[in-house]
């Protein structure tokens, strides 16, 4: 109970701050509760007329700031409002959010699918949108006072991140930006870089989670924190019992001790067996017994999610009641309504709606749309407790849970396999903890042998990570730019980017590190002096010999390459071999011969030991030897075991030893010493620093003298490179453009050049370029809609083989639009660029035989590398097919026929569960 003194104080407080912000106020009455300290800290910036950067972590609230921006422009009666998201789904969601509080008539929707009262006050866009809009000039601009850019950090994308500058660089002086972002370590960066771009803009930072998150290691059946306390994991003191537990863990399975380890896995308890990681479904009875529940499992594969949900079925898992069984059936019946019956089928409908309703679904990019806005309405209603999702749901929707679980820290980014980032493991816990509902959320890892409890502990106790531009001009850009502000002002506007500010900083660090560099190289130059002579004109001999002998090494090993992948184009079914090196190591006959396709050659074999496969020149030291010759069945079948003894039986039947003799061939491999090394041995001899009794002290030297040389030439390369880095490559893309006529000599866009500018595609080049030159002229629509596919779709997996196309027009479309673009690709390659991806053949036939209005099964059998295409997939990229497609009905210099024939294109595509789809 406060005194009368204490009461009167703070009512004082509280009219001087009503007084000084009164929207504030009004909007805290409008949301019903009070705000937090930097909710409250952001929205008085606003109110004060400023920018504002808002640095928060996940569920902290940040929207609630960008939602004041919205109030303001609406109690002005005259000024607009952009709220932009970087995904279609959170533009939907934020949508209904707003028209359920300001009513339909005040909100609008603009997305690549939706049109919605774009004249609205308050629009809700993605941010290519907006992009598009400064660019065009758009007259919906008018009267914009604000833009909201919420995941403001996703200007790192490496795709798509340019957007978020170029719409931060472009938008009017007299809007005020509102960026929500998630905790970077380099906000101060940022926002200097605001401040530069954009005028007054302040920081307001908090790392307070609302929700408290607690780190776990599941341990076999053992679940322990991962700090003791709060002071712990400050420290990245992990729990001792913890690293206790996991060392013996350890010191069992070297010894094979499979029961003790605390999982029944298949197979026994064999000495050496692998670790098996825990049974998906009794992780989840664990969770489930701990009061953890609802989860989200990360798996990082699509496969690895969907038979995640097999497991907890096959286990008989039910997680729901009967009310809850019946409200789950009406979510993805409503859901599913408009999607025909055979088409559901075909979709795994009944499979998907069995784990559904059971309480346990996947999430991931490969599920249909529908199947995926099902579960996730379900699981925010607390209906669904287990979500198997890939880390693309960590970027979607508002899709919090009281536990998130981890069981891999290793995952595929399209090249590698890499190691989680401490920035990744937080947005992937970071869904832990729903705000209002729980006390505190979790994270739990999974451990296994390869999984360190102190390596958690780093990437949980490092709550931050920075913020990199992936900021580079493209040819869209290139030609928009000019024809707005011209080529010389658009260098300017380049060199105010993010991307610049970050590399000039850098400068500035790595010139003094030269500097260093230098005074370090003084000191090891009078170390290393000789009173015989000049040590550096010997040691430089010294550093020839040894470079010499490295290219002789490499010499050699590509030229048993090259040896050996000849020796394997040259074999025939029958020819038996050795293959020198490997596990496969051994006599062999081949039985299938090498594709006479592009890639290395890779003959199929049956080795001595019966196993059949393909071999590659990795295998091979040098030539391959044809040692004998057997008879091969003309039908022969590598997977029959009868088919591969008797094969094997005439292997050892040649009576040829397995292994070669290692004396001869030492001998047959050492061609003698190299001419040019043996005069660089007399030289070093002769000189007079070779008899110095402190010669090798004086080398030690030199060596760390040499080696900071060269790492102070790759400083000063970077240095170079980054000063004035943008606006080099900016005038490489318009050498090319101008080149292909886009741009005219003088620097002006021409009427190919705006075309250009209103093809949004990260292939706009040859997009272009395909309209200009009639490569889509006279196709049907059916055939357009599959030519254009090529120039969009990307392979989840990269084939040595070319996917086949439809016979006619497509194939001469296909092999036209593959001529340009090695065009392109070759002035590219002039003017030190790499921007243009090969485009990929992958989705013609799907995408053909969709347009040609077959059945949606025959569409996803059609799919390459032999396999079923995901219908998350399938509808992925038909979607950009139809993006694209209603670009080029409205290109500028395209014929009035291929427009014509996109529109037919158009209503051909959208059927169906495409159809569907593109409605809210």
């Amino acid at each position: 109970m406060t005194s009368p003194a204490e009461r009167y104080a703070a009512s004082k407080k509280r009219a001087a701050r009503v007084a000084e912000f009164p929207e504030l106020e009004d909007f805290m009455l409008d949301v019903g509760f009070d705000l937090d300290d930097f909710q409250r800290e952001a929205c008085q910036v606003l109110e004060r007329g400023n920018g504002v950067l808002v640095c928060a972590p996940t569920g902290a609230g940040k929207t609630v700031v960008g939602e004041f921006a919205v109030h303001l422009a609406l109690q002005s009666g005259q000024r607009k409002c952009f709220y932009t998201t970087p995904i279609k789904a959170l533009s939907n969601q934020k949508y209904h959010d707003l028209v359920a509080r300001y009513g339909a008539d005040k909100v609008g929707l603009l997305t690549g699918d939706n049109a919605i009262n774009g004249d609205a006050p308050v629009v809700v866009m993605t941010t290519e949108v907006l992009r598009n809009m400064l660019y065009s000039g758009s007259d919906a601009l008018r009267n914009l006072a604000y833009v909201v850019m919420d995941e403001v950090h996703y200007l790192a994308d490496r795709f798509r991140g340019a957007v978020w500058e170029e719409v931060i660089i472009h938008l009017p002086a007299s809007v005020t930006l509102v960026s929500l972002s998630a905790t970077v370590s380099n906000y101060e960066e940022f926002a200097d870089w605001l401040v530069t771009v954009r005028g007054e803009t302040e920081v307001v930072v908090s790392e307070h989670r609302p929700v408290p998150l607690w780190q776990h290691m599941l341990v076999g059946r053992r679940m322990f924190d991962l700090f003791h306390d709060a002071d712990a994991a400050k420290k990245h003191d992990v729990h001792p019992e913890l690293l206790r537990y996991t060392r013996e863990m350890d010191r069992r399975l070297d010894l094979g001790d499979r029961a003790a380890t605390g999982w029944s896995g298949r197979g026994g308890g064999g000495r050496g067996r692998r670790w098996q990681p825990p049974p998906r479904a009794e992780v989840i009875d664990r969770l489930d017994r701990a009061g953890l529940l609802p989860a989200i499992v990360f798996i990082f594969s699509r496969n690895g999610c969907d038979a995640a949900v097999q497991q907890c079925l096959a286990g008989g898992m039910r997680l729901t009641n009967p009310d809850e069984r019946a409200e789950i059936r009406r979510i993805a019946s409503a859901k599913v309504s408009s999607i025909p019956a055979e088409d559901l089928s075909v979709l795994g409908y009944w499979e998907w709606l069995d784990g559904l309703e059971r309480g346990v679904a996947a999430h991931h990019a490969g599920m249909l749309p529908a199947f995926k806005e099902a579960v996730e309405e379900c699981f925010v209603r607390g209906l669904v407790k287990a979500v198997f999702a890939t880390e693309t749901l960590a970027l979607g929707i508002n899709m919090p849970a009281r536990c998130v679980v981890l069981e891999r820290l290793v995952k595929f980014n399209g090249e590698a396999h890499v190691d989680l980032t401490p920035g990744e493991y937080t947005q992937l816990t970071g869904r832990a903890g729903r705000r209002g509902i729980d006390i505190e959320g979790h994270a739990v890892v999974l451990w296994s042998p390869d999984i360190d409890p102190r390596h958690v502990a780093g990437l949980a106790s490092t709550r931050t990570y920075p913020l990199r531009s992936s900021f580079r001009p493209s040819y869209n850009m290139a030609v928009n730019l000019v024809g707005t502000v011209g080529a010389e002002k658009s260098r300017d506007l380049l060199e105010s980017s993010f991307a610049q500010f970050q590399a000039d900083r850098s400068v500035v660090g790595l010139a003094r590190q030269v500097q260093r560099n230098v005074e370090t190289m003084q000191e090891y130059s009078e170390d290393a002096s000789c009173h015989h002579g000049d040590f550096a004109e010997y040691f430089a001999i010294r550093v020839a010999i040894a470079d010499r002998e490295k290219a002789m090494s490499r010499q050699g090993v590509a030229q048993r390459r090259s040896a050996a992948v000849d020796g394997l184009e040259k074999l025939r079914s029958g020819d038996v071999i050795r293959i020198p090196q490997g596990k496969r190591a051994g006599l062999a006959v081949v039985v299938e011969p090498a594709d006479s396709g592009f890639g290395e050659p890779r003959p199929m074999v049956v080795t001595q030991d019966r196993w059949a496969g393909r071999v590659s020149p990795a295998e091979f030291s040098g030539p391959v030897d044809v040692l004998a010759r057997v008879r091969v069945p003309k039908n022969f079948n590598p997977r029959s075991p009868a088919a591969r003894r008797d094969v094997a039986a005439q292997v050892s039947a040649t009576g040829l030893d397995r292994h070669p003799d290692q004396r001869r061939r030492r001998g047959r491999l050492d061609p003698g010493e190299d001419a040019e090394i043996a005069l660089l041995k007399v030289q070093m001899r002769e000189h007079p620093c070779h008899a110095c009794a402190d010669r090798e002290d004086h080398a030690r030297m030199a060596e760390r003298r040499q080696r900071l040389l060269r790492d102070t030439d790759a400083l000063r390369e970077k240095v170079s490179g980054r000063t004035g880095s943008l606006a080099r490559t900016f005038d490489q893309v318009c050498s090319v453009l101008t080149t292909r006529g886009y741009l005219s000599a003088d620097g002006e866009v021409t009427s190919h050049g705006r075309m250009l500018g209103r093809i949004w595609s990260e292939a706009d080049l040859l997009v272009a370029e395909c309209l200009r030159q009639g490569v889509w002229d006279g196709l049907a629509p059916d055939e357009l809609a599959a030519a254009v596919s090529m120039v969009l779709y990307e392979s989840r997996r990269e084939g040595e083989d070319r996917a086949s196309v439809p016979k006619g027009p497509v194939t001469a479309a296909v092999d036209a639009c593959a001529k340009l673009w090695g065009e392109i690709a070759a002035d590219e390659a002039d003017n030190g660029l790499s921007l243009t991806r090969e485009p990929d053949p992958g989705f013609v036939w799907p995408m053909y035989r969709w347009a040609r209005g077959e059945p949606l099964a025959r569409v996803l059998a059609s799919g390459q590398h032999d396999a079923d295409m995901p219908a998350g997939d399938f509808v992925r990229w038909a979607r950009q097919v139809l993006d694209l497609l209603g670009q080029i009905k409205e290109a500028g210099s395209a014929s009035p026929s291929v427009k014509e024939t996109a529109r037919k294109a158009i209503t051909a595509v959208n059927r169906g569960v495409l159809a569907l789809q593109r409605g809210l």
